[in-house]
C-alpha cells in the first residue's frame, strides 16, 4: 500500500535516438535479427596511442530543420542529442507547445558524462598555446557539464526545478530516478528526464588506460560480449533518451496514453573504490529499489543488466543480481548491440525495458556464446524469449562507485 500522501508516478512520452534508430519499431527489428550497431573508427586511426578502433556511433543524425541558428548556438552534439530525444518525447505525449509546460509545472532531470569534448580541446588549446582562437561566449555552455539538462530547459522554455545528473554511467538513470522523486513527493507534476552522451575518442580512451575496451577491431560486430568468456572489453557508444513523467492523476485528467508506471528507485554508493565495482552494494541498491516498490524480489520478472563486458563488472553484477533474486532471473544487455552509451545508457535501457514488457518479447545479448563461470548463477538470454511480467528491473553502475536501481510497473 502506498504512504498517503505520496504521488504515483507514470511514463507519458518516450524519445530517443541511438546507433539502431529513434523507434521502437526500428530498434526492435534490428534487434531481433541481431543487427549490431557497433564499426570500426577510421577517423580515429590518427590517435596512434589508442588501441581500441570501435564504437557505436549514430547515422545520419541531422537537426531538424525548423531548429533555429540562435537555438543550436549553445548547443555541442550531445546536447542536440538530448533535445532532439526531449522534443520527440514532448510530442508523443501530447505536450509539445502546451502553455503547461511553460508555467513551472514541468521541470527536467538530465546529464551526460561530461559536456561537448570538442570544446574542452578549444579550452585546453588557450591553456597550451595562450591562444583563444575557437572560444567563443557559448564555448563553456557546450562544454559544462550541465549543458544537457539546461539546454533542454532554455529549448523548451521550462521553469520548473533543474536536476543535472552528470554521473557518468549512472546519468540517465539518476535523471530518471530523481525526476520520479520530485514527483512523488508533490514537489512538481512533470518532468522531463533521462541522459545521453556524444561519441569521442578520448571517452574510449578513458577505458583503454584501464585495459578495458575490446581490441578485436577485425570484427566489430562480433563484440562486446557481455557475460560471455570470452569477452575483451566494453565498446563506446553514444545516443540520448528522454522520458515524459507526470503525476498519475495529472495524466488521467489529460487523457495522456501511459507507457508504463514508475514503482521504485534505488541509489547509493559504493564508498571504497572509484572505478571497482562492488557486488554488495550493488545488491543494496536493488533492494533500495524493491523497498521503495514494496514489492519481494520474487515480483521482478526481468532484470536488465548494465553488462558492460568488462571481467569486473560483469562479475561483480552478475553475482549481486544473483544472489538477490536466484538462478531462475532472466537477465540480458543491450550494450551488446549498441555499446556502451554512458550518460545515455540507464534511459534507453530503461526504454528498451518498458517496450520488451509491454510487448512480452525481451531481447537476448548479442555475442553471448559461453557465459563466464565467475559469473552469477541467472537466465541468461541468448535469444529473444516471450514472456508476460508485472513488473521489471533495469540496473546501472558507474564510475565513482554510484549504482542505480529502477523498477516499471506494465500499466493495464
Amino acid at each position: 500500500m502506498l504512504m498517503v500522501g505520496l504521488k504515483r508516478v507514470v511514463i507519458t512520452g518516450i524519445g530517443g535516438v541511438s546507433a539502431l534508430g529513434d523507434d521502437w519499431a526500428t530498434i526492435s527489428d534490428n534487434f531481433l535479427n541481431n543487427r549490431s550497431g557497433i564499426r570500426y573508427m577510421h577517423e580515429w586511426d590518427r590517435f596512434t596511442d589508442l588501441n581500441t578502433r570501435l564504437g557505436g556511433p549514430l547515422n545520419d543524425f541531422t537537426v531538424p530543420a525548423h531548429w533555429t541558428r540562435k537555438q543550436l548556438r549553445s548547443m555541442g552534439p550531445v546536447s542536440q542529442y538530448v533535445v532532439y530525444a526531449a522534443e520527440r518525447a514532448l510530442d508523443d505525449a501530447g505536450l509539445l507547445g502546451e502553455p503547461s509546460i511553460q508555467d513551472g509545472r514541468m521541470g527536467v532531470a538530465c546529464g551526460s558524462s561530461t559536456g561537448s569534448p570538442q570544446e574542452a580541446k578549444n579550452f585546453a588549446n588557450m591553456l597550451l598555446n595562450s591562444v583563444s582562437h575557437g572560444l567563443n561566449a557559448n564555448t563553456y555552455v557546450r562544454m559544462m557539464p550541465h549543458t544537457t539538462a539546461a539546454n533542454i530547459s532554455i529549448f523548451f522554455g521550462l521553469k520548473g526545478r533543474v536536476i543535472p545528473t552528470s554521473s557518468a554511467c549512472t546519468s540517465g538513470s539518476q535523471g530518471i530516478g530523481y525526476a520520479y522523486e520530485a514527483i512523488k513527493f508533490g514537489c512538481i507534476p512533470m518532468m522531463l528526464a533521462g541522459g545521453g552522451e556524444e561519441l569521442c575518442a578520448t571517452e574510449a580512451m578513458v577505458f583503454d588506460a584501464l585495459y578495458a575496451t575490446s581490441l578485436k577491431n577485425d570484427t566489430p560486430t562480433k563484440t562486446p560480449q557481455p557475460y560471455d568468456v570470452d569477452r575483451d572489453g566494453l565498446v563506446i557508444g553514444e545516443g540520448a533518451g528522454i522520458f515524459v513523467l507526470e503525476e498519475l492523476e495529472h495524466a488521467l485528467a489529460r487523457g495522456a496514453h501511459i507507457y508504463a508506471e514508475i514503482v521504485g528507485f534505488g541509489s547509493n554508493a559504493d564508498g571504497s573504490h572509484i572505478t571497482k565495482p562492488e557486488k554488495n552494494t550493488m545488491r543494496i541498491a536493488m533492494e533500495l529499489a524493491l523497498q521503495d516498490a514494496q514489492l519481494p524480489a520474487s515480483a521482478i520478472g526481468y532484470v536488465n543488466g548494465h553488462g558492460t563486458a568488462t571481467d569486473s563488472g560483469d562479475i561483480a553484477e552478475t553475482q549481486a543480481t544473483s544472489e538477490l533474486f536466484g538462478e531462475q532471473m532472466p537477465i540480458s544487455s543491450q550494450k551488446s548491440f549498441l555499446g556502451h552509451t554512458l550518460g545515455a545508457c540507464g534511459a534507453l535501457e530503461s526504454w528498451f525495458s518498458i517496450q520488451m514488457m509491454n510487448s512480452d518479447t525481451y531481447i537476448h545479448t548479442l555475442n553471448l556464446n559461453n557465459v563466464d563461470s565467475r559469473c552469477g548463477a541467472l537466465d541468461y538470454l541468448t535469444a529473444p524469449r516471450q514472456m508476460q511480467n508485472e513488473y521489471v528491473m533495469n540496473n546501472n553502475f558507474a564510475f565513482g562507485g554510484i549504482n542505480t536501481s529502477l523498477v516499471f510497473k506494465r500499466w493495464s
